[in-house]
């Protein structure tokens, strides 16, 4: 279904205790046909805002309402764009704003297949917790939503991203112990929010509140492991609200950094603003929350420490989150829940990564740069598996970038993944029923990211989306050979069987670059497990945690 033969109309919404609201109805004009309804920019939290700016985000109030019947909450735009570095395209900072708790909702016009309404499928956005937004047009989605078997909801949450989503420091956490909060993770905080205002407000606009699929992309995939496994560790089964999980390319990572690691990152924050040291912690506080977002932004390319990613708080992310994995307690867990995931990746993923502030053409750059991400500890040991003593370039890469990039894959996507995966085989998952593995090596033409990349990170967007607006989007030959994936997407969306193909560990329902779909066996599967081992295998399974694997 081509672009230019949609059109958009107002929708006027009784949304009961939410509110009247208005949004906007996409149509197929040939057909005089609804294929969806979008609201775009709801509110899920309050402002995080001036003296908010670093701490969590406030849930609304119990009774807050968008609009009434004689004015309705206009919500036909989109989310606001958490203030963000640029990539590919540059950053339109006419459209930052901090205030960025906000979602997109896109509902399949026509009746729900069920009586307790619509599935839902909760979509976390990526761009490595550093910038992304949910933002896809509705006329984006309409032709998944509007000729396809894919018919669930489909809610995009935004949330804080980079120095606003994940600083951390001492200074940080005294402020919120004396408000009674935790600091760091907000990015993580908000999606939470988010998730839970699904949850309990969905079934307003036609959703099931208990059949809710949360996945995401890249970082977003990343974000969506962590709240499964806050969900596992921190949250009673009867409050459980995760279904099932979808992780598109990428993977658990390693246990996050510790505060003293985070400081380290603020302390260079706030020289590269010029903000003295010597000041007292409440001094930095107001001198940071004072800095403007451009300001904030622009300077965050020029740090070594330039990622702002998670923080093992006790409190979003366990401190015993690997050892848990390890043990096969996560898996185990997922089990008793009855927890599905499907997780995967592309052929060429470091070629996007190698293009993700690249560092210069040298050993030691490449050691800093991923000491960005990484604990120091992790990346000592990458470092002298891929390098050795010598620390000579290994064979078979290009550049000093070129490992970079594979290294950074590796580390976010492939080997991780591995290993997690085989931790969760130990905790019982069945694969091919519970675990669905999946290998892209086929490429949509319509795919904008530069065609020398090949088959890399995000260029299967446009198979899970459908095209998701691509330039003229999918040709009537690659619908037909994405049917079947579709088809299986749906059925898990739904909550259904799906039949994969696959029945073992290290098997991979894969799509060919001549458009066939076989079984592939994996063969990075004991290098995966390797690197692993590597990085995480230092966690151990630990005494408490090879208790509650027995429990």
């Amino acid at each position: 279904m081509a672009q230019q033969q949609l059109e958009q109309g107002s929708y006027q919404f009784d949304a009961g205790p939410l509110g009247h609201i208005e949004g906007l109805t996409v149509s197929s004009s040939s057909e005089d046909k609804p294929l969806l309804h979008y609201f775009g920019g709801l509110p899920y939290a309050l402002p995080p805002i001036g003296p908010y700016r670093f701490r969590r985000a406030r849930p609304l109030p119990e009774y807050y309402r968008y609009g009434t019947r004689a004015s309705p909450g206009r919500f036909t735009n989109s989310t606001a764009y958490c203030p963000q570095p640029s990539f590919l395209t540059q950053s339109d900072e006419s459209l930052w704003d901090e205030d960025c708790c906000q979602l997109n909702i896109y509902i399949p016009a026509g009746d729900s297949p069920s009586t307790s309404g619509w599935p839902v499928f909760f979509y976390i956005h990526g761009g490595f917790l550093q910038y992304g937004s949910p933002n896809m047009s509705p006329t984006a989605l309409a032709p998944l939503l509007g000729e396809t078997a894919f018919k669930a909801i489909i809610v995009m949450p935004a949330y804080r991203v980079n120095a606003l989503g994940f600083l951390a420091s001492r200074e940080l956490q005294a402020e919120a112990n004396l408000h009674g909060e935790t600091t760091g993770n907000m990015g993580f905080w908000d999606q939470r929010l988010a998730l839970e205002w699904a949850a309990k407000n969905i079934a307003c606009f036609g959703g099931d509140a208990t059949n809710i699929t949360v996945g995401g992309y890249s970082a977003g995939s990343h974000s969506a492991f962590q709240q499964l496994a806050h969900e596992l560790y921190f949250v009673p089964d009867d409050k459980a609200v995760i279904r099932r999980m979808i992780m598109w390319s990428n993977s658990p990572g390693v246990q996050p950094k510790a505060l003293s690691e985070h400081q380290k990152q603020f302390d260079e924050l706030l020289k590269a603003l010029n903000i003295p040291l010597a000041f007292s912690a409440e001094q930095k506080l107001k001198a940071l929350r004072a800095v403007s977002p451009h300001d904030l932004i622009a300077v965050q390319d020029r740090l070594k420490l330039s990622e702002f990613r998670a923080f093992t708080d006790g409190a979003f992310i366990s401190k015993d989150m690997v050892a848990n994995i390890n043990s096969g307690d996560f898996g185990r867990r997922m089990k008793r829940r009855g927890m599905k995931l499907i997780n995967g990746e592309c052929r060429d993923e470091h070629n996007l990564y190698q293009a993700w502030r690249t560092p210069a053409p040298t050993y030691d750059a490449v050691y800093t740069r991923l000491c960005a991400d990484y604990p120091e500890r992790v990346v000592g040991k990458l470092m002298a598996y891929a390098c050795g003593e010598a620390h000579r370039l290994p064979s078979g890469v290009q550049n000093w970038q070129d490992l970079f990039g594979r290294l950074y894959a590796d580390m976010q996507v492939h080997c991780l993944e591995r290993g997690f995966l085989a931790s969760l085989a130990k905790g019982g998952l069945e694969f091919g029923k519970d675990v669905l593995r999946y290998r892209f090596n086929w490429r949509a033409r319509c795919v904008q990211l530069p065609p020398e990349w090949g088959v890399t990170h995000a260029s299967d967007m446009a198979i899970w989306f459908w095209g998701e607006g691509m330039g003229d989007g999918l040709t009537y030959k690659e619908k037909k050979v994405l049917q079947p994936w579709n088809e299986a997407f749906a059925a898990f969306v739904r909550g259904d069987a799906v039949q994969w193909g696959t029945s073992d560990v290290k098997q991979m329902r894969r799509l060919n670059g001549d458009g066939t779909t076989d079984v592939w066996i994996d063969d990075r599967w004991d290098e995966g497990v390797k690197v692993w081992d590597l990085v995480n295998g230092d966690a151990g399974a630990g005494l408490v945690s090879w208790l509650r694997s027995m429990l």
